[in-house]
């Protein structure tokens, strides 16, 4: 709204009015505006939960300090959403069909994990939103980001190509002349680091482009689900999906402006994006309403953001990382959500594969998401594969190592850009 205000403005030649014009000031004013919101509103919300009682509900299942958080008020996903929006609906501009994406998106997901969190407390139990419920919302919103990018004429790109200058025999990177609606996107380890979904459907002869579509709008539905999904598994130690959200968040803001910038794609040899440069501020608001949230939520936590977060975070990052054309490069990125899943679905089913061929389930970890496995003691209830540490690690301590982990697949998500 400022934004688009200031550019009325700006007919009158009032000093200061052409600052909202540039990226980096509009992103610097989002992040702090988002990190006040969730610093000093966030602590109102905190006692208004507090007052309606609005605690986690806690099972025992033999974690250290576990039961110490009963009580503790959930829901306070509702932070980080405001913190969020506001910035965005000020700072932002609001007929960028990427920033509107992801307004839609976090507003979405918003309702989705609020519904589970309501649903839980109403009913005293650990039993919210059916899953299915949660994956026919998310593939909503897959199917919402697919058509979209799709259809907008908005939504383009230019793509890179590697020329050699016949005078120096160097390599030199230029882009085609027109932006282009295109399923490419970005992979790691490949020359020009483009990959086209078409080229999987090469078979289709000359509607191979809308085949490479239909399989893009699959791709994104499912990476919606799983990175949603496995930043909910990864929120079960206070600060934990928050802190590794943003870290995350910080590098999707670098590509964004990065892959915004002709210069600077042309250097890391990118694809250009025209219009994706706007997702910058909303890519900063993110950071600070995290980091501003983990004021509250690191050990001991104030609060836990309960579905309302977690759903909402993973979501983001999925959608932001597909827009910038960078969706395949999040397995590495979010290496920590994808650890959490993955020893969820190998704990699940190794478990049921040994009842049925012994008549005694056993385990691969102690506890699952992985996290759990470090903060409990040594087993001695029925066969763990993996039954270290005999002790158990105090949480802050897991915390700051899954942070420590989360940076270095960060810097490595970054690296393979250049490793061809």
């Amino acid at each position: 709204m400022l934004y688009h205000l200031t550019e009325l403005l700006n007919n009158y030649d009032i000093p200061g009015m052409r600052l909202m014009s540039y990226i980096t000031f509009r992103s610097g004013m989002a992040l702090i505006l988002s990190l006040f919101i969730s610093m000093v509103i966030g602590k109102r919300i905190i006692e208004r939960l507090q007052l309606m009682q609005i605690g986690e509900i806690v099972r025992d299942l033999g974690l250290e300090g576990q039961i110490n958080k009963k009580g503790t008020p959930t829901m306070g996903g509702i932070i980080i959403i405001i913190a969020i929006l506001v910035p965005c609906l000020l700072l932002g501009k609001l007929n960028n069909i990427y920033m509107i994406l992801m307004i839609i998106t976090t507003v979405w997901l918003g309702v989705v994990g609020l519904l589970d969190d309501y649903l839980k407390i109403a009913r005293h139990n650990k039993d919210g939103l059916k899953g299915k419920y949660k994956i026919f919302g998310q593939l909503g919103l897959g199917l919402i980001v697919g058509l979209t990018m799709y259809l907008s004429p908005d939504i383009v790109m230019r793509e890179n190509v590697e020329i050699e200058n016949k005078t120096t025999h160097e390599m030199v990177i230029e882009y085609k002349a027109e932006n282009i609606k295109s399923t490419q996107t970005t992979i790691p380890f490949v020359k020009n680091n483009n990959f086209d979904y078409a080229s999987l459907t090469k078979w289709m002869g000359e509607h191979a482009q809308t085949g490479g579509w239909i399989v893009f709008i699959i791709v994104v539905t499912f990476i919606i689900i799983a990175v949603s999904n496995g930043a909910n598994l990864t929120d079960g130690i206070d600060g934990l999906a928050t802190g590794t959200s943003a870290i995350i968040g910080s590098s999707l803001a670098i590509m964004c402006y990065l892959g915004g910038n002709v210069i600077y794609s042309s250097y890391l040899n990118i694809m250009y994006i025209p219009g994706s440069e706007e997702l910058t501020v909303f890519a900063a608001a993110f950071i600070g309403a995290t980091i501003g949230f983990l004021w509250y939520n690191a050990y001991p936590a104030q609060v836990f953001m309960g579905d309302t977060g977690s759903l909402t975070l993973g979501g983001i990052i999925a959608v932001f990382a597909v827009l910038i054309r960078k969706e395949l490069l999040i397995p590495i990125l979010c290496g920590i959500f994808l650890i959490e899943s993955l020893s969820v679905i190998l704990q699940t089913s190794y478990f049921k594969y040994t009842k049925k061929k012994y008549g005694e389930g056993r385990r691969i970890f102690k506890m699952t998401p992985i996290h759990h496995h470090f903060q409990r003691n040594a087993t001695t209830e029925g066969f763990v594969m993996f039954n270290k540490p005999k002790t158990s690690v105090h949480e802050n301590k897991i915390t700051m190592r899954f942070f420590i982990i989360g940076i270095l697949l960060a810097v490595l998500t970054f690296v393979t850009l250049k490793i061809r």
